[in-house]
């Protein structure tokens, strides 16, 4: 799912500590820095998604 990034998302992600990136899923594998499902994951990555005007969710994110 495709969402818009604006100061008000970037502060309430702040505000509430909100989690959406791979390091935060559960299926994410640290060491190699992948999907452990297999899916790609670059648009996913913390660095990303937090630098980026949009921020596309993963369909199979579960928070770790």
């Amino acid at each position: 799912m495709l969402t818009l990034v604006d100061s008000l998302l970037r502060h309430e992600a702040a505000e509430f500590s909100l989690r959406y990136t791979c390091e935060s899923c559960v299926h994410f594998d640290e060491e190699r820095r992948v999907c452990a499902e297999g899916y790609p994951n670059e648009p996913h990555l913390e660095d990303r998604a937090r630098s980026s005007n949009e921020l596309l969710f993963c369909k199979s994110f579960e928070l770790a």
